[in-house]
């Protein structure tokens, strides 16, 4: 059912003349989906209150709650036509009162963990673009059908939510740039294997899927007791991000996913400076595929000691300094890190080993992330003791990758095992850092335990068998002859 309400709001916001693209159809139905979401958790949460003798005090004012302006009903259960407003005037409403009531909360939030502060930043950052208040009208009648209230709807909204970030990386607009596929994601983790209590961050969050598998994982992993469930929380996910279509996105997906109030700000992570870290901003886990490809200006540069316009390695840098002594990272980054020649990347090369453990590094196909012909690695890392050995795993599949034929969990099932001891096979191999060139550093990802190919033939051998197979066809075809 959800499935199929999906994609009807998607056929409406089609034909109006406010949404051009997937992107804006995700951005859409994430507010509208936030309100009914919030409407459901209300709900909750006055039952609960009334259950236990308490009184619970709305978040929303009446005006402004979903079943007195969306979707106000009739004694029998029944929409209330005469009641719920459409074309121009629901717009106008939500354009005019709607949006700048929410907005509010920002100001008003007794602090950023709330989930006030987050309804006021996300209308912050919105606008609605439905420009027919009939299309708008429609949509709301649809997203009312949803429900909330059991873990198993929750679970299925938010594997579908997911399922429509996914199709944003076919959207243009660097929609990919939001979507790491999840079984990369996933494998992540499990390397990096974070525990109750550790802080785990993400600076370059887009969706949010590296803290949201985090979140599940550590759920399925552990036995939580009522401290745990507040510290995963409140006090275990922290993320930045730049751009305000991501934000949104990663704030309800995290919010589908069941966590309530996520520590995400909207902000430009490369704008802080570096010498302005000190220990009680650091983090114990961290986990990004930040975007690489980009160009930052000047000024941003200014805030890091290794000078570079490349977007990656500036992030690189950052997460070297806010990972915490003895912390770990699972970093997705250009395998031209490895090699480049620049003098940043060098520097930057030198950094990583000398001031963490770089134990792993998993080198990916190309194909891994749909539409980008970039080929990554994962750089795997402990901060504190420099780098002695590094464990190399090649990712060899019998098969290209692309969008319909994407990575998935059995492809990396051999890395995740041979990773736990390091041992060496036909796809994996150990290198001393010793052994690498000390003035470049370089770390390229070259496998000695490859299978040696034939080498190449001579033009005068090639030339002497195909004369001896023409001679055996010519014996052959005289034997046929006779036999007629």
């Amino acid at each position: 059912m959800f499935e199929q309400t999906f994609k009807n709001i998607d056929d409406i916001l089609h034909k109006d003349a406010g949404c051009g693209s997937e992107l804006d159809y995700v951005e859409q139905t994430s507010w509208i989906l936030f309100l009914k979401y919030l409407n459901d958790l209300e709900i909750d949460k006055q039952t609960a209150a009334k259950l236990s003798g308490k009184t619970y005090t709305n978040i929303i004012a009446e005006e402004f709650q979903w079943n007195v302006w969306a979707m106000p009903k009739t004694k029998d259960g029944k929409v209330d036509h005469h009641k719920a407003l459409t074309g121009d005037d629901l717009n106008d409403f939500v354009n005019n009162k709607l949006f700048a009531y929410l907005k509010k909360f920002k100001v008003d939030a007794e602090s950023a963990n709330t989930i006030e502060y987050k309804i006021g930043e996300i209308f912050s950052e919105l606008k609605n673009r439905i420009q027919s208040g009939y299309n708008l009208r429609e949509v709301i009648n649809l997203i009312d059908e949803l429900r909330f209230r059991t873990h198993k709807e929750k679970h299925e909204m938010s594997h579908l939510y997911e399922s429509k970030i996914k199709n944003m990386g076919n959207a243009g607009r660097n929609g990919g740039e939001y979507y790491t596929p999840r079984p990369l994601i996933k494998t992540i983790v499990k390397v990096v294997n974070p525990k109750i209590g550790n802080t785990i961050y993400d600076g370059a969050v887009g969706s949010a899927g590296f803290l949201v598998e985090a979140f599940q994982y550590l759920l399925q992993n552990t036995k939580l007791t009522t401290t745990d469930t507040i510290t995963l929380q409140k006090k275990t996910f922290y993320g930045k991000e730049k751009k305000s279509l991501a934000y949104i996105i990663g704030i309800m997906n995290m919010i589908l996913h069941g966590i309530e109030a996520p520590n995400i700000i909207h902000t430009n992570t490369l704008a802080e400076n570096l010498s302005d870290i000190q220990e009680k901003d650091r983090f114990d886990v961290i986990l990004a595929n930040p975007p690489f490809g980009g160009k930052e200006r000047a000024e941003v540069q200014q805030n890091f000691p290794i000078k570079t316009g490349e977007t990656a390695s500036l992030f690189l840098q950052h997460f070297i300094k806010i990972l915490r002594a003895g912390g770990k990272a699972g970093i997705v980054i250009k395998n031209t890190f490895l090699s480049n020649t620049d003098n940043a990347s060098i520097s930057l090369r030198k950094e990583l080993l000398s001031s963490c453990n770089l134990h792993t590094v998993l080198d990916l196909p190309g194909g891994t992330f749909t539409g980008a012909g970039v080929k990554t690695v994962v750089l795997f890392f402990e901060k504190g003791k420099p780098t002695q050995n590094t464990w190399f795993y090649q990712l060899n599949l019998d098969r290209n990758l692309g969008k319909t034929n994407p990575l998935n969990e059995k492809d990396l099932a051999e890395f995740i095992e041979l990773q736990k001891t390091k041992t060496e096979s036909e796809n994996s191999w150990t290198i001393n850092i010793k052994d690498i060139d000390q003035t470049t550093f370089d770390l390229s990802a070259k496998n000695p335990n490859t299978p040696e190919e034939a080498p190449l033939r001579q033009p005068n051998e090639i030339l002497k068998e195909m004369s001896e197979l023409d001679k055996e066809s010519a014996t052959i075809l005289e034997t046929i002859k006779e036999m007629i």
